[in-house]
């Protein structure tokens, strides 16, 4: 019997949301449903596009598809582990797919990789259906750790500096449902408490400037009550509505140019890269006049 899905009609899966893209869609044409279910935490979707490969879809949101998930990998990954002079511990939280982890272990000089993912099905499914995106999820620098990140992030913040991060990258479904808590004041404290002091803190914010910039806006100057060095860069992304999602980087380290990469990728780790360089680094934090008056003048 053939897997239906609600957003699946006539051969073409839409993605709608009035709370953060009211007035527009992004349609995929399907090939074949390849699973259906749902978990503890959230609906979950895969299938195979006809044009964009495999994807996966979460509470009805597209997450990632094979054709283009390098350019979201790539610089939510790059950016903080090259603008950090020394990183060797770093902490992912979601990203159950394994993109980002893969893009962490091709630095030589990170030691040691944690990733929190609340949906050990996420997990299993990225395996099976998206090999290319989880293949390093066994990587022996990998610490699985299948737990609330909230959770994860409180119990370091009563430990030690030997159990704080120099990179933390927040890889979170879009804030409804399970991920709304990663979008609010405390989370931004408890990564800061988590943090080294020379650390950077990256995350999603599942909005771009073409979307709902006030919201976005909203976002960042919450961010900015917690750090005192806060920068916002975007990425594309075809499979994202509007094509572009919104990044934003942390740290508490004032003279510490987030724009920058303060070491250059070896030739070794660029042919592994299809989207970042450090050009690319510095030009995504450079935004259009308007947006850049709303969201780091706060002038409209």
């Amino acid at each position: 019997m053939e897997v239906q899905h609600a957003r699946i009609k006539n051969g073409w899966f839409t993605e709608v949301s009035d709370a953060h893209f009211p007035g527009q869609g992004f349609s995929l044409r399907v090939e074949k449903v390849l699973h259906h279910s749902q978990s503890a935490f959230q609906d979950i979707l895969v299938f195979k596009s006809t044009d964009f490969g495999n994807v996966l879809v979460l509470d009805g949101i597209v997450q990632c598809t094979e054709r283009d998930e390098f350019a979201y990998q790539e610089m939510i990954t790059h950016i903080p582990i090259y603008a950090h002079k020394n990183p060797k511990k770093v902490l992912v939280i979601g990203g159950g797919d394994g993109g980002v982890i893969r893009e962490v272990v091709k630095h030589s000089c990170v030691e040691s990789a944690t990733l929190v993912e609340i949906d050990k099905t996420v997990i299993e499914l990225s395996q099976r259906y998206l090999p290319e995106m989880s293949c390093s999820i066994s990587d022996p620098k990998v610490n699985l750790q299948f737990c609330d990140g909230f959770q994860f992030l409180r119990n370091i913040g009563s430990s030690d500096l030997d159990a704080k991060y120099d990179v933390i990258i927040t890889d979170s479904s879009d804030p409804d449902g399970p991920a709304e808590a990663f979008f609010q004041k405390e989370y931004f404290q408890l990564l800061n408490n988590a943090l080294r002091e020379d650390g950077i803190v990256i995350m999603q914010a599942s909005e771009n400037v073409w979307l709902n910039i006030n919201y976005l806006g909203e976002l960042i100057q919450t961010a900015k009550s917690v750090f005192s060095n806060t920068g916002y860069c975007y990425t594309t992304v075809p499979s994202y509505t509007s094509g572009q999602l919104g990044l934003i980087v942390c740290s508490n380290e004032k003279d510490l140019r987030l724009d920058v990469a303060h070491r250059l990728p070896t030739s070794e780790e660029q042919q592994k890269m299809k989207y970042y360089n450090p050009k690319i680094h510095h030009a995504s934090f450079i935004l259009p006049t308007w947006a850049d008056r709303i969201l780091n003048t706060r002038q409209a």
